[in-house]
């Protein structure tokens, strides 16, 4: 990978918050569990999940002068995510995000404040021209200003821009530029959300992903669970794809992250859509068997090992 350059990440950063459940839920009430905190953020788990594959990253995002700040750079600079472009907000809170897990590791509740982004305007994106022109290959997400998004979008010219809409309220607040993407990565309630179309069988799920490739996006790449995911392209390419589901996994919120840096990882480095979507799925494996959002484990050898491993029979 060290011949495709770098892959510059433009998004949130922030602290994440987990407690999952030592038993059943009670709703409304307090529950016994384990709670921890790690640095996250959309776009930085992503790059950090492209470092420990061994992809040279960078990140544009914006913190505080605060101890969350602080805990989001020095996490940054341990996994080799390159952080130097990062601007500090003095006197603003850094972005946090709090989820409450089940006892089986799936979300329950999320919740963030994400506000500091504001801060990241297209004038200060423009700042960081030169980075943009350098990359390889740009990751972002809908937590910044939709001008923003616009911007960075302006600038990436011929740069192949990779986008998860996060959740259905972000996918809606991104939808108009849709069209302008390289690469979408919805599940299918965002994806019914970006194409206007309902998504809740497979016909309608395929026809929702031809209608985004008709705006003019190259590749769409739906995550559907245990099932694996749907992939279309603009070269022709349609296929469902699954690896083994794993019967435990310790932290499932961290593998949509994850999946993402496998789709970006296997385009710079020229897989087959087959191999690509593999090693997605793989990625997705590594993250959940993890307590952290990254796992520690990550790595370009864990991946392909987990790849073989879950491969179905």
């Amino acid at each position: 990978m060290e011949n495709c350059g770098y892959v510059l990440g433009v998004g949130a950063a922030n602290v994440d918050l987990h407690g999952r459940s030592r038993a059943v839920v009670v709703m409304r009430d307090s529950n016994p569990g384990h709670l921890h905190s790690s640095a996250g953020g959309v776009t930085r788990n992503v790059m950090e999940n492209l470092a420990r594959q061994g992809v040279p990253s960078r990140l544009v995002t914006a913190v505080g002068d605060d101890v969350y700040g602080e805990l989001i750079l020095r996490s940054c600079r341990a996994a080799g995510v390159d952080a130097s472009g990062a601007f500090l907000v003095p006197g603003a809170a850094s972005s946090c995000y709090i989820a409450v897990l089940d006892e089986r590791g799936d979300m329950l509740l999320g919740m963030s404040d994400m506000s500091i982004l504001q801060n990241l305007t297209p004038e200060r994106l423009s700042e960081r021209a030169e980075l943009i022109s350098g990359a390889a290959a740009i990751v972002c997400d809908p937590c910044l200003p939709i001008p923003t998004v616009e911007r960075l979008l302006d600038m990436a010219g011929d740069r192949p821009v990779f986008l998860d809409p996060v959740s259905t309220a972000y996918a809606r607040a991104v939808e108009p530029l849709a069209g302008r993407f390289f690469c979408l990565k919805p599940n299918r309630m965002e994806l019914a959300v970006l194409a206007g179309m309902e998504t809740d069988t497979d016909d309608g799920l395929i026809a929702a992903a031809e209608s985004l490739l008709e705006r003019g996006t190259r590749r769409v790449a739906v995550s559907l669970g245990e099932r694996g995911c749907y992939y279309a392209d603009s070269e022709g390419r349609r296929l469902f794809r699954a690896l083994r589901p794993m019967a435990e996994m310790a932290n499932a919120t961290g593998a949509g992250d994850a999946f993402m840096s496998g789709l970006v990882h296997g385009c710079l480095a020229g897989m087959s859509v087959p191999d690509t979507l593999d090693y997605a799925l793989a990625c997705g494996l590594v993250a959940i068997r993890s307590e952290e959002t990254i796992s520690p484990l990550m790595s370009d050898a864990a991946v392909r090992q987990a790849a073989e491993e879950f491969r179905p029979d």
